[in-house]
């Protein structure tokens, strides 16, 4: 048996311009995430955008969105309250090595929302085969 394998991808978006689309309009939000997964060449199956609903002093609220992939997830928070964003990339790898496909998610979105500071962990995901 194939040992399953993957590339996992999380990024954390700091001092993102709480006035961008994105943060706050889901559907401006679905747009980016299905356009950058279409362009990295991994293949989206379902998708959920929610948008939280603003505490009375909290002003503009975030998104959490999910895009299911063939290959396995992408999942985006914003926090315009906090000039923030989180991204989870998730491609397996069993039948071919999508690892450039997940990277070139991760940096599309990383450029579309142009932070001022961020931090990207890389974990390589995977069993040894049974014997």
């Amino acid at each position: 048996m194939k040992p399953m394998q993957g590339l996992h991808l999380v990024a954390d978006l700091g001092g993102v311009a709480a006035s961008l689309p994105e943060m706050t309009d889901p559907e401006a939000l679905r747009r980016l995430c299905l356009s950058a997964v279409a362009q990295s060449g991994l293949g989206a199956v379902a998708e959920l955008f929610h948008r939280f609903t603003p505490a009375a002093d909290a002003g503009q609220s975030g998104i959490t969105g999910v895009v299911l992939l063939a290959e396995s997830h992408l999942a985006i928070h914003t926090w315009p309250e906090l000039a923030s964003v989180t991204l989870d990339v998730y491609a397996c790898n069993l039948g071919r090595d999508n690892s450039a496909r997940a990277e070139a998610l991760l940096q599309q979105l990383v450029q579309a929302f142009a932070p001022q500071e961020q931090q990207c962990q890389r974990l390589q995901r995977g069993r040894p085969s049974v014997l």
